[in-house]
């Protein structure tokens, strides 16, 4: 399998710029990088027990960590760091994207779920006081 020779965070398009030894070369977006976590929050710990996870259209990446000579945890702006995305996971993300993306608005469809946060309610009329 290729080596990746590049990890990149591009805070201001909320991505990772990656590129391997073969010229392959890819971004990956913080979203679709934090609803594929490889997390046992998100992927469950057998199998059937990956869980969808809804409302993350906007999220952002803080940092990312080295961990070992293998991979990085990523840390993201709505605090959720604990999977460590390994070099071949990477890939994996990079070469099953569009199928994994598919399955992933398939199933939030499925469950009545959106990519976006939910509304934040603000404060009614009779609780910010008189008019």
């Amino acid at each position: 399998m290729a080596k990746l020779t590049e990890i990149r965070l591009n805070r201001a398009e909320k991505r990772l710029e990656l590129a391997w030894d073969d010229g392959t070369r890819a971004a990956l977006e913080a979203e679709y990088l934090r609803v594929e976590s490889p997390s046992a929050e998100v992927q469950g710990h057998g199998p059937g027990q990956r869980v969808i996870v809804p409302g993350r259209r906007h999220v952002g990446i803080m940092r990312v960590e080295p961990v070992g000579h293998y991979g990085v945890r990523l840390v993201f702006d709505d605090l959720h760091d604990t999977g460590i995305y390994s070099w071949d996971y990477l890939r994996a993300l990079v070469e099953e994207r569009e199928a994994r993306w598919a399955a992933y608005e398939q199933a939030l469809a499925a469950k009545g779920l959106s990519r976006d946060p939910p509304a934040r309610r603000g404060p009614t009329a009779s609780a910010a006081g008189p008019g």
